[in-house]
């Protein structure tokens, strides 16, 4: 049920690995059960890089954490993991603001987000699931995370630092919103992460098991020391191994359904008058 919304919590860009920061937002703090995650990341390369662009609704806090952490001018690349509204927010906003970045989508990206896609193509850069991309001092890799909503999704893994950010994969809702999975109860955490699975990608349930074993392992064959990603805190080093374990069985786990009809009666039942 829906309760009088509180002061939203306030996170400043985490440090989880050298030169790397996770941008945190959330949603649903003092008006839901649970809050998620809303995250973006920059990593201070020799050429910089901004990946995804969070939620149009938080853009000046969004663009001044970027800031915070790299001149706009010195935004070499802007790394848009799919085309979903929490992930391409403040995409035109943030390569206005850029003059020297070069957005990193693909062709079916593109084609999705039509005349919404304001930015040049002559600024455009395609890359796909297995493609890598030089950014000076490292060559980040790309690869699809096991768990995804859009056709479109690709994650990134930057061997430097061992950070691999799978978009809206090993995600998970939150009690409180917090910077590190650390600060969750293991067991609630571990099943969000089956629930949030299976809610975005339904047809996990429908998938060969020895199939979708192969896609995890894409990812724990990289030997990430970090998971980051949009709708999880930072999932360290000590959790690694169980966010991968999780979601290998999440296509099988017992999930609670859907808010249904009767849950929006419910809500609706207590509005005021034209909310």
């Amino acid at each position: 049920m829906h309760t009088a919304p509180q002061t939203k919590t306030r996170f400043e860009p985490t440090r989880i690995a050298p030169e790397t920061f996770l941008i945190h937002d959330h949603q649903g703090e003092g008006t839901e059960p649970v809050s998620v995650a809303l995250n973006t990341m920059v990593i201070r390369a020799a050429e910089p890089v901004v990946v995804d662009t969070g939620m149009m609704e938080n853009r000046d806090q969004y663009l001044a954490d970027v800031f915070s952490l790299v001149e706009p001018e010195d935004i070499r690349w802007v790394f848009i993991s799919h085309d979903d509204v929490d992930h391409t927010g403040n995409l035109n906003a943030l390569m206005a603001a850029a003059p020297n970045a070069t957005l990193v989508i693909d062709w079916f990206m593109q084609e999705r987000m039509g005349a919404s896609l304001e930015v040049p193509a002559s600024r455009w850069r395609w890359v796909q699931d297995g493609d890598s991309l030089d950014v000076g001092d490292r060559t980040l890799r790309i690869v699809r995370p096991p768990v995804f909503d859009s056709g479109t999704t690709r994650g990134l893994f930057d061997p430097l630092t061992e950070v691999y950010w799978g978009s809206d994969a090993f995600a998970s809702p939150m009690a409180v919103p917090v910077r590190d999975v650390a600060e969750l109860d293991l067991v609630p955490w571990l099943e969000g992460i089956h629930v949030f699975a299976q809610y975005i990608s339904p047809w996990l349930q429908v998938v060969d098991d020895a199939k979708f074993q192969r896609t995890v392992d894409r990812i724990a064959d990289l030997q990430p020391q970090v998971l980051a990603g949009c709708h999880t805190p930072m999932i360290g080093r000590g959790h690694v191994a169980d966010a991968i374990a999780a979601t290998r069985i999440a296509p099988s786990a017992v999930v609670p359904p859907q808010p249904d009809q009767s849950v929006l009666d419910a809500i609706q039942s207590v509005l005021p008058a034209g909310a």
